[in-house]
């Protein structure tokens, strides 16, 4: 095993982005499961603080052939869940070896990873070490820049319960009690009040957008320079609609579980049909890939006991407001934002995402909206990339954050 450089990432942004892209959040990563059942009760403390760790690993591949030049942590850590309740979370901290050549003190990013399925077995902490997290490339590039990072696995990710999918807050405050737990960790050799930035694509956009919304209120004392949220699912509603029949279909029967899991008054079961709730119980279980495979295509009419489309129940009580409660763009951030989203995306809509920027740069946000041609939502999010990383070095620099607030 050998540490990665930049000649062996670019390869392997080439070779291994492409085979993880194709086997999306597989259940094949694993982990010693002891490590995720927290204790009961929590012990007492405050949102971000460790409950435990453990020396970990992150590999680029799955042959474990190209290993990250980093000190690398598995952590649980407290949070809170979508009603306040306090909750642990599991993550990952990864702190470059070499030593930070930058101005200041080293940045910790705090990164949110896109869809990995609803089942323990895709949470991210176990697919670093396994060298199937197909964002390994990604992360592999802020650590190549200096960068201190910290990757949530998100509640109920490898933890006991349902993982709350595209949850507003659930997701936000797992991202900013990840970093609060990376700068608490003294293993991570991160400055206790050191630059923060958060990123994300995809759930991860989401997540992180939603982060950069309530660190004002939730986390003010973490510094903030600026916050990457690229196809962001700022309307689910409007997701919704266009997962039903797709070949992603069984995102949105991640989202019926994370749903149900967060409200479990919605009852969503009572709604489906036989096949509906088999599809329900299944997905609990499926990571990313798993659930493509299983239920592409699949008409949401037809898993419902009227045979309306899921769709139809989202316009009407209960679930209209709890659906509204996920959507971004309600509050004002305080850092700069860059959002980097296609036109040809094919699974998040990109009308929605223009919507959000014009709001926040109504609100006073420096925004930088990004629009790109690149078909499809994956590799939209591998072109992204370069723009993404130019964009948070420059935060770190102390560069003044670009605004094109009024040109799209």
């Amino acid at each position: 095993m050998r540490a990665f450089s930049r000649r062996g990432l670019s390869a392997a942004v080439t070779a291994v982005t492409a085979l993880a892209l194709l086997t999306f959040g597989s259940s094949q990563a694993g982990a010693a499961p002891s490590f995720y059942d927290p204790p009961t009760p929590l012990p007492a403390g405050a949102n971000g603080d460790i409950i435990r760790h453990e020396p970990s690993q992150f590999f680029l591949d799955p042959i474990k052939l190209i290993q990250a030049d980093a000190n690398v942590q598995r952590i649980m850590y407290r949070s809170t869940d979508t009603h306040d309740q306090p909750i642990a979370v599991t993550g990952t901290v990864l702190t470059p070896k070499s030593a930070w050549t930058g101005s200041g003190e080293r940045p910790l990013i705090s990164y949110a990873v896109g869809t990995q399925g609803v089942g323990d077995d895709c949470a991210p902490s176990k697919a670093l070490t396994a060298g199937f997290e197909y964002e390994g490339p990604f992360i592999a590039g802020l650590l190549l820049r200096g960068y201190g990072v910290v990757v949530t696995d998100y509640e109920g990710l490898g933890t006991p319960g349902v993982h709350t999918y595209v949850n507003r807050a659930a997701e936000a405050h797992a991202v900013l009690d990840a970093a609060r737990a990376a700068q608490r960790l003294p293993e991570a050799g991160l400055p206790a009040n050191g630059p923060v930035g958060i990123a994300g694509y995809s759930q991860g956009g989401g997540a992180s957008a939603a982060a950069a919304e309530l660190q004002p209120s939730y986390a003010p004392e973490l510094k903030l320079k600026g916050a990457y949220a690229g196809a962001v699912p700022a309307d689910l509603s409007e997701v919704a609609k266009n997962l039903d029949g797709h070949y992603a279909a069984g995102f949105l029967g991640f989202s019926l579980v994370s749903l149900n899991a967060a409200y479990p008054e919605l009852d969503i079961p009572s709604v489906l049909n036989d096949k509906g709730k088999a599809l329900f119980e299944k997905v609990k279980n499926e990571c990313t890939i798993e659930a493509i495979a299983a239920h592409a295509f699949t008409q949401s009419a037809s898993l419902t006991k009227d045979g309306r489309p899921l769709t139809a129940y989202l316009g009407e009580e209960p679930y209209k407001s709890r659906v509204g409660e996920q959507l971004i763009g309600k509050l004002k951030p305080t850092a700069p934002v860059l959002i980097v989203h296609s036109a040809l995306d094919d699974i998040v809509p990109y009308a929605q995402d223009r919507t959000l920027a014009r709001t926040w740069c109504s609100a006073g946000v420096r925004v930088q909206f990004s629009t790109t041609l690149v078909p499809t939502h994956v590799l939209a999010a591998v072109r992204a990339y370069p723009e993404a990383f130019a964009w948070l070095d420059a935060r770190f620099s102390g560069a003044p954050a670009p605004s094109n607030c009024g040109w799209f």
